[in-house]
């Protein structure tokens, strides 16, 4: 945020913080452009129309508002939704009543992430009236299991390396000299023993420590395959209501993007909440991605710590209901944490929670 937008924003009197919140709740329940009388008239203001006028010429001019059409009303701008959301929003609660019928339908359900997720993307939808998109848990950091080196042909070694989850990647190795197998097999059981359960900063650390050359070599290897796998994109994620946005001539361009994989992921897994409770509100796109300018996104985190996690998200309009749909989007990903946490954390070790998990169909 630039200089200049943090002194308008610093300069809104009580009164225009006030309106901008009004007319920004008017406008997301009908749609309409919002004029003075209308505030005043709905909400039983004691101020005058003229006044509430200059007032909202005033956000107008500061960027909080815009006029469509000369004589008409004003909507809210992606800065006074930005501003709503960060300052006048408050707080915002599921009714118990909802909350009881989501635990109820996740109750009913087999104790299986991914039927989980698909319930918590069909949940999100329906509270949402938006399209949700939930990413299939994943360690934030992949970690080293175990790696076998078996001799080819004259210098030529293949490189079997098995990570936590059961991703196993092979690679042909070429040695400055030829190694027999028993000194490749040593190699392996020391590398098995030393670097069980890092992740490729900390391999990186170790191996200065090493005395060998070829398990040097071959743990700088497994350092390259570490960080690839680390930048891969989400392997699945859980989609439902996209007909939503597709009913809305304004949301309708972000299909385009929905339905790139790799922009999706670097959507879903690209961001870094700025708030307490972990959820962050994308709208417009950021400037990004044109498609979303349009929309709002809320995003946030669900998982055990760094070696379990994934993200659960609400796409819609930005006339959204923020409040609503930011206390669905946390509470569903409390409820997968909790899942999470009950059935393949604890008190199972983490790692083995990570390999249960890639035996199921993620």
């Amino acid at each position: 945020m630039s200089a200049k937008t943090k002194q308008k924003i610093m300069n809104l009197s009580k009164r225009q913080e006030h309106l901008l919140g009004l007319l920004i709740r008017s406008y997301t329940e009908d749609g309409s452009p919002i004029g003075s009388k209308t505030l005043v008239v709905r909400y039983g203001l004691t101020v005058s129309s003229a006044t509430v006028r200059n007032e909202l010429a005033a956000l107008d001019d500061r960027g909080f508002l815009m006029q469509p059409h000369t004589s008409g009303g004003r909507i809210p701008t992606e800065m006074g939704y930005r501003y709503f959301v960060q300052r006048l929003l408050g707080e915002y609660d599921l009714p118990s009543i909802e909350k009881q019928m989501i635990q109820h339908q996740f109750h009913q359900a087999r104790l299986e992430i991914t039927q989980w997720l698909r319930l918590a993307t069909a949940i999100l939808a329906r509270t949402s009236n938006g399209a949700s998109f939930i990413t299939a848990p994943r360690p934030r950091f992949n970690r080293y299991k175990h790696v076998q080196l078996i001799s080819t042909q004259g210098r030529l070694v293949l490189m079997i390396l098995v990570l936590y989850g059961g991703e196993v990647s092979q690679q042909m190795l070429q040695l400055a000299d030829s190694i027999p197998q028993a000194r490749l097999s040593q190699a392996a059981e020391r590398l098995n023993i030393q670097l069980d359960g890092m992740n490729a900063d900390q391999i990186g650390l170790k191996m200065r420590q090493f005395d060998w050359r070829l398990e040097e070599e071959v743990a700088g290897l497994v350092v390259d395959v570490l960080r690839r796998a680390d930048t891969r994109s989400i392997s699945r994620v859980h989609r439902s209501g996209l007909t939503n946005i597709l009913d809305d001539d304004e949301t309708r361009p972000a299909i385009h993007l929905l339905e790139e994989s790799s922009r999706l992921a670097t959507l879903l897994t690209g961001f870094e909440s700025d708030n307490d409770d972990g959820v962050q509100v994308i709208i417009g796109g950021d400037g990004r991605w044109e498609e979303l300018k349009h929309c709002s996104i809320i995003i946030s985190r669900y998982g055990a710590g760094d070696d379990l996690m994934g993200e659960v998200a609400v796409i819609g309009s930005t006339r959204m209901p923020y409040g609503r749909n930011i206390s669905a989007v946390r509470y569903v990903s409390d409820l997968i944490t909790e899942f999470l946490n009950d059935y393949y954390v604890d008190p199972m070790p983490i790692q083995a929670s990570i390999d249960n998990l890639g035996k199921i169909d993620l």
